[in-house]
């Protein structure tokens, strides 16, 4: 809470004249609360109980008029709170504008996040009116609280032993409470965030995760931030039980000591008028300002330094994150496995068990293995749509599960089967670049080897029917929607299947001279002899290396480059050059077979 901290007293430094002003009407607001006690004594001393009616009365009407008094200097205080509080939420809409223009300016190749500013705008609404109930709270609480305890004083000081030491004790628990409330409100806040982030996420990424079949997986980690949403609303709604006491202690206990407290006070020459008096400073004045204190600052204040902790968060975020990241290229990205198991059930052997790896940013892995060795699994878990049983997954030292899904900057898998959706041949290729220019789509095209396709359909504009594709053409149109964004880590799942070996060898090429990590899962030799390193999956088992280090150390390894090499049961096949890594030359390959 440092950073809502310093605003507010940012604020408050550069606006004393304003405060000052303000704390001026409040203390003329505090008049009726001063005089109704001590009116309120003298019209049954001095009128009822002498029994002169009409002073009793004239009295009570003097309490009319200060009633109208304090109704007049409401008025300006409200007027004046404007003075207080408009200025704050224009230094928050210029940093929220601020940082988010700073982000876009320097990260070029990304639309600008007109949701975040929406959100963020939303928040700063907020805390305007947050912080202008807050000012009124605490300034009606503290004109209340000193008119009565003046006007107590003025009575009989005897009567501050009864009110003023409960009152003391139910602001410092309060007060001792404000911190841990808070944090529980924080923590609402953020669960709040990730619920209707993750809502966004699915909403506009549902057409991969049917694609890849991840609705169980949607469904869970949805699912998780609902729960962690109700625990800490949960937790937020059992710190009322301390506001409850807290002003069951200043407020009520008060007026049950100064009734109990009456005889003794009237025996040491304190008159029934003033006992009357009391009880109206307590429950008139008290008691009403310290629970409007206590419910506003428990709502109002805490809402107050959540949103504007999280303001001041975002907006050096943005700035910290723009900073850090050259413009318009992605982030180079290392992967890391840590002891990955993963089951299909608990009670199934585990398809990878206890896999250990680490890729070099700018890295390109090959994966191969037979079918059902788990390949695609692999690339399941590195991208984050399935959860492992144990171990942990992280790219550029984070954890996988934590990073933004809301766009492909991180990662972008693409599926064995690719898709098209219906609409425009442009709307598909741009579905995770919406605002990418023309000359950028031509490039992708281009190093893709999409062209050819782009002219058969008729250009960008043309209508895409899925049905009329070949599955290769599907692939391309993938393939091409997957290299526009700057991500800074592509997994290829048998994503050039369908592809004859030249075409197959350009976009694989095209993707590795690309900034980021490269995974591909091979389905022939050639795709294998283009990675600096290969991995072959043999169940829950993995070897790693590079090709000739594998063909020296891997039996199975062998035998699937002869499996290839030999066509697969009789579809001819050509032999591959051994040379190998990112800048070797794609030579020879194998036929089109079917994916596996």
């Amino acid at each position: 809470m440092t950073g809502a901290a310093g605003l507010l007293r940012s604020s408050l430094r550069r606006r004393r004249r304003e405060f000052l002003r303000l704390a001026g009407w409040s203390l003329i607001q505090a008049v009726p609360a001063f005089l109704s006690g001590w009116v309120v004594a003298r019209a049954v001393d001095d009128g009822f109980l002498a029994g002169r009616a009409g002073t009793g009365f004239a009295w009570l009407g003097v309490l009319a008029v200060a009633a109208g008094v304090g109704a007049w200097a409401t008025r300006h205080a409200t007027l004046g709170l404007a003075a207080v509080v408009e200025p704050l939420r224009d230094e928050l809409v210029t940093m929220v504008a601020s940082g988010t223009l700073h982000r876009s300016a320097r990260r070029a190749d990304r639309p600008a996040d007109t949701g975040g500013v929406a959100r963020l705008t939303e928040q700063v609404e907020i805390a305007r009116e947050a912080y202008a109930a807050v000012v009124m709270f605490v300034q009606g609480f503290a004109a209340s609280s000193v008119g009565a305890l003046l006007g107590l004083a003025t009575l009989d000081p005897a009567l501050l032993l009864f009110v003023l030491p409960p009152l003391l004790v139910g602001l410092g628990l309060f007060a001792g409470a404000l911190r841990a409330m808070a944090a529980r409100q924080r923590d609402v806040a953020l669960a709040d965030e990730r619920v209707a982030g993750t809502a966004s996420e699915v909403t506009g990424g549902l057409r991969d995760v049917v694609a890849c079949g991840a609705e169980d997986v949607v469904r869970e980690h949805a699912g998780r931030h609902i729960d962690a949403s109700a625990r800490a609303t949960r937790a937020l709604a059992r710190m009322t039980a301390v506001r409850t006491a807290s002003l069951a202690v200043g407020g009520w206990l008060p007026l049950v000591l100064v009734l109990a407290g009456a005889p003794w006070l009237v025996q040491r020459g304190v008159t029934a008028g003033a006992v009357l008096g009391a009880v109206t400073y307590v429950s008139q004045g008290l008691q009403p300002s310290l629970q409007e204190l206590v419910s506003g600052v428990g709502d109002s204040g805490l809402w107050l330094l959540v949103t504007l902790g999280r303001i001041a968060e975002v907006a050096e975020g943005q700035r910290a994150t723009a900073a850090s990241r050259e413009p318009g290229r992605p982030r180079d990205a290392g992967v890391e496995l840590r002891g990955v198991t993963f089951g299909y059930a608990r009670s199934a052997e585990p398809v990878i068990d206890g896999l250990a790896l680490t890729l070099r940013p700018g890295e390109h892995l090959a994966v191969v293995g037979p079918s059902g060795a788990g390949k695609s699994t692999f690339t399941a878990l590195v991208a984050g749509v399935l959860t492992p049983r144990s171990g942990g997954v992280r790219l550029g030292g984070a954890p996988v599960a934590s990073l933004d899904g809301a766009t492909a900057r991180h990662r972008v898998l693409i599926p064995q089967e690719a898709y098209v959706f219906a609409g425009t041949l442009w709307e598909n290729l741009t579905y995770l670049a919406p605002d990418v220019a023309v000359a950028t789509v031509d490039e992708a095209v281009d190093e893709v080897g999409a062209r050819p396709l782009v002219g058969r359909l008729g250009g960008y504009e043309a209508a895409v029917d899925g049905q009329r594709l070949s599955a290769g053409e599907r692939q391309l149109v993938a393939l091409v929607r997957s290299y526009l964004p700057p991500a800074e880590l592509v997994l290829l799942d048998e994503a050039t299947c369908h592809l004859d070996p030249a075409a197959e060898a350009r976009a694989e090429e095209a993707f590795a001279r690309r900034p980021g990590t490269l995974i591909v899962c091979a389905h022939r030799i050639s795709s294998a002899l283009r990675a600096d390193r290969v991995m072959v999956l043999d169940g829950a088992r993995a070897a790693l290396g590079t090709h000739e280090e594998l063909m020296a150390g891997s039996a199975l390894y062998r035998d699937l480059v002869g499996h290839w090499e030999d066509g697969d049961g009789g579809v001819p096949g050509l032999r591959a050059s051994p040379t190998h890594g990112r800048s070797g030359s794609h030579r020879s390959g194998s036929a089109p077979r079917p994916c596996e």
